[in-house]
């Protein structure tokens, strides 16, 4: 009884003594202290709460970054478009032939190109379209129309675990950065995730991915610069397997896409997971970077060729004009998109939808 009279301040802390250690680090606030268990609680039904009420902000707040995001792209094609149109009341041979180039020259490509313009000649044709302004709106359902097809969000069944993404594409791609973003939100989506480490050619990439799990306290399997690409992303699906891990995410290396090499170890890569497990990998991720135009085209070709591509994800679409390039991907593989970067954020990687996307390209002429 003695030292607590020596000290008296201390008194009212003793009491609680049992609930300190996890309070310890906050001793100013002896409150709380009978509920930190609760602190979280209050916390959490508040955030759904708000953007329950706020759903249309929500959305009206992505689809503003979404057209921030594309804004350059919306230049070439949208506000290009918008200025064909400016004035013209009736539609003839000239405004067709000035779409036609307006979309070539935005990265469209030639496919994706001659499918719209068939189209829209042909409604004309019928009377389908009597103005230029119903000819503009019919050429948004047309881009619509063409990259509905390849809005499949990616879904990880759960009967799958670990469910294997493997992750492909150039250096520069922004293959580790989508990786990063990926785990992220598969994370807040309450999975349980970890990376492997695969493209042990580059040092910066093993060091960006531990990074990224440190970050996120998301485990990574790793070995050293140089190691066997197929023995590390081997190793990870043991450990996620013992470890019960919902998603592994796998990097592979990204030397050119021209180089036989590469694509021979990304086969082996292939064969070695399948051992493990016959139908991994679940999903096979193509990151494309937007700006390469239409070489993004070439690289798809060559990867689909190699590994059989089951998704794309397109990046760094903020900072380009050549993002028309989704339609030709879109018009010449069919393959599901799954996500599109519009930003350096990690909210910024956005699980692809092809209305939004559409109105966001034309959203200057329709607010102007």
């Amino acid at each position: 009884p003695i030292p607590a009279v020596a000290q008296p301040v201390v008194a009212p802390v003793v009491q609680p003594v049992a609930d300190l250690p996890a309070v310890a680090a906050t001793p100013v606030i002896p409150t709380p202290v009978a509920t930190p268990a609760v602190a979280p609680a209050p916390v959490e039904p508040e955030a759904p709460a708000q953007p329950a009420r706020t759903n249309e902000e929500a959305k009206v707040g992505f689809f503003a970054r979404l057209k921030q995001g594309l804004s350059k792209t919306s230049a070439s094609i949208g506000e290009g478009m918008a200025s064909l149109f400016l004035g013209k009341k009736v539609i003839d041979d000239e405004l067709l032939e000035d779409i036609e180039t307006r979309l070539l020259t935005a990265d469209v490509g030639v496919e994706a190109t001659s499918v719209i313009i068939k189209s829209l000649t042909q409604k004309v044709a019928r009377k389908q379209l009597t103005d230029a302004d119903a000819l503009y709106k019919s050429l948004q359902g047309e881009l619509t129309n063409l990259l509905k097809p390849v809005e499949q969000p990616l879904v990880i069944a759960s009967q799958n675990k670990p469910y294997v993404i493997l992750v492909v594409g150039v250096n520069g791609a922004g293959k580790t950065t989508t990786i990063g973003k990926l785990a992220k939100k598969l994370q807040l989506e309450g999975k349980k995730v970890m990376l492997a480490a695969g493209d042990t050619f580059r040092a910066a990439a093993v060091e960006q991915l531990q990074v990224w799990g440190e970050r996120n306290k998301i485990a990574v399997i790793a070995q050293h610069t140089g190691a066997d690409s197929a023995s590390v992303i081997f190793d990870a699906v043991q450990a996620a397997k013992a470890r019960g891990i919902d998603v592994l995410i796998a990097d592979t290396a990204g030397r050119l896409h021209t180089k036989d090499n590469l694509m021979e170890e990304l086969k082996k890569v292939r064969r070695v997971i399948g051992k493990l497990d016959a139908e991994a990998p679940h999903e096979v991720l193509l990151v494309l970077d937007a700006g390469t135009g239409q070489n993004a085209i070439s690289q798809a070709k060559q990867f689909n060729q190699t590994v059989e591509l089951t998704g794309l994800a397109l990046t760094k679409l903020d900072g380009t004009a050549k993002g028309g390039v989704i339609f030709a991907l879109a018009k010449q593989f069919g393959l599901p998109i799954r996500y599109i970067g519009v930003g350096e954020g990690i909210d910024d990687l956005r699980t692809f939808e092809a209305e939004p996307f559409v109105q966001a390209l034309f959203a200057e002429r329709e607010h102007s």
